[in-house]
């Protein structure tokens, strides 16, 4: 950005402007902290501008605001860094920056490290579905994982600025919640074709699954509905509120890990339509569609000939991720926005924000134009969980940390366990969950 004479730019100096710089530069003052931000290479322009103003180098040129640089931001590829943690206050954080530093560690290359991934392009051990564990990163390893700490430490930086600069103009940003409704199965029974429901009524007799047995029988019969067959019912509560809702939809050929409804199913085509009616609509990649763009394209295409409309917001089955080549495949498959940062069975921040963020390629170096909105906690996560009142206090947790720093509450409950038969209420539960945190 250009510098220019105006009081309420905030004018950052610094040796040497890259695309790392600016990426963090912008998301930080302007995304999370609604600052505008300038930079500059010329000390005379720094000096003579009259409004705040902040060195980003190695030295301080005189007594002005001054944040000491580690260099991460003027590297280019991956290195072998050592991250050594230390706290400011009580909000964990690395990269420490000495004493003549205003903010006790370089705050714009660890929110770049965090937001970046850069962590899931070093070595590390994938799990079986070939994901980034939780237990691999930083944030799980020190005891961070459940705190938006890049957020956290944006608004300490607000608070340190506004101190020295009264005068800071600044925009402040709204809490938001959105509701995510993952369809892998849209029914548990019935729409499912003549040989994989017979398929399936010789399996429960065989595992003697009588239960299940009875109500595969109830529901041909049309004696009860099919349990995962809940979507008037959150239609009807979504209704009730303005906040963001969204359902993706699987719309994929069978597979080993794909088994929803047919896509040539006028039935399933139908109940898809009906939803678009009322809330967002977008597609769950499949399982196979992982490492192939153009069977992406495919199931992109096909949805959106059935909703008439551009199908552009994605997540991918299992939440599988691969930094950077999955998120090259949906940009290529033309995909505008993912709803896959996090983590499938642990509760917390995968990239340490709750806030979307654009996806930064460290390998090409450029900031690629396609938002990353990550979700604090998938349903699945809860599972081993028996009593509702432990699920709302750990949401209580999450809530009172994302609220605070006026982030985005993003919560996902998947298709099956609404419908499902366990010790807790999913639906129920659901229900508690958008009155509470809606706003």
């Amino acid at each position: 950005m250009e510098v220019e004479e105006k009081e309420n730019i905030v004018l950052i100096y610094t040796h040497k402007i890259t695309s790392r710089f600016t990426y963090i530069m912008k998301h930080v003052f302007t995304r999370i902290l609604g600052i505008e931000v300038a930079y500059t290479t010329k000390i005379e322009d720094f000096i003579k501008h009259s409004g705040p103003k902040i060195t980003y180098t190695k030295q301080p040129l005189q007594n002005e605001f001054f944040i000491r640089s580690n260099g991460l931001l003027f590297e280019q590829g991956i290195n072998d860094l050592q991250i050594k943690m230390s706290f400011w206050d009580n909000t964990p954080c690395f990269f420490e920056a000495g004493e003549r530093s205003n903010i006790p560690f370089d705050i714009f290359s660890a929110s770049f490290y965090l937001l970046s991934r850069y962590e899931e392009y070093l070595p590390h051990i994938k799990d079986s579905h070939g994901r980034f564990p939780a237990a691999e990163s930083i944030a799980h390893q020190y005891g961070f994982l459940q705190n938006p700490v890049v957020d956290i430490w944006a608004f300490k930086l607000l608070e340190s600025l506004k101190e020295r600069f009264p005068e800071l103009v600044y925009k402040q940003r709204n809490y938001t919640y959105t509701s995510i409704i993952d369809v892998t199965s849209s029914h548990c029974y019935v729409n499912r074709g003549i040989i994989r429901s017979i398929s399936g009524f010789i399996l429960d007799l065989g595992t003697f699954k009588f239960r299940r047995f009875a109500q595969r029988i109830l529901v041909w019969l049309k004696i009860r509905k099919d349990p995962y067959d809940n979507f008037s019912k959150l239609i009807e509560m979504l209704k009730n509120y303005t906040f963001k809702s969204m359902f993706f939809f699987q719309f994929a050929e069978y597979s080993t890990y794909d088994k929803n409804i047919s896509t040539r199913n006028n039935k399933f085509k139908y109940l898809i339509k009906s939803v678009a009616d009322y809330s967002k609509v977008s597609l769950c990649a499949s399982y196979s569609s992982f490492n192939n763009p153009n069977l992406l394209k495919e199931e992109k295409n096909n949805l959106a000939n059935v909703i008439n409309r551009p199908v552009t917001y994605s997540r991918t089955r299992y939440n599988r991720i691969s930094v950077p080549e999955t998120y090259r495949n949906l940009l290529e498959a033309e995909f505008t926005d993912d709803f896959t940062m996090g983590y499938t069975h642990d509760v917390g921040f995968r990239a340490s924000t709750s806030i979307p963020f654009y996806f930064y390629d460290i390998n090409l170096e450029v900031q690629q134009p396609i938002k990353v909105h990550p979700f604090a906690v998938h349903d699945y996560a809860f599972t081993n969980i028996t009593k509702e009142g432990v699920i709302i206090e750990k949401l209580d947790a999450l809530y009172r940390q994302i609220k605070k720093v006026n982030g985005d509450f993003s919560v996902i409950f998947s298709n099956e366990l609404l419908g499902g038969e366990h010790k807790i209420n999913w639906l129920k539960l659901y229900s508690t969950v958008i009155q509470k945190y809606h706003v």
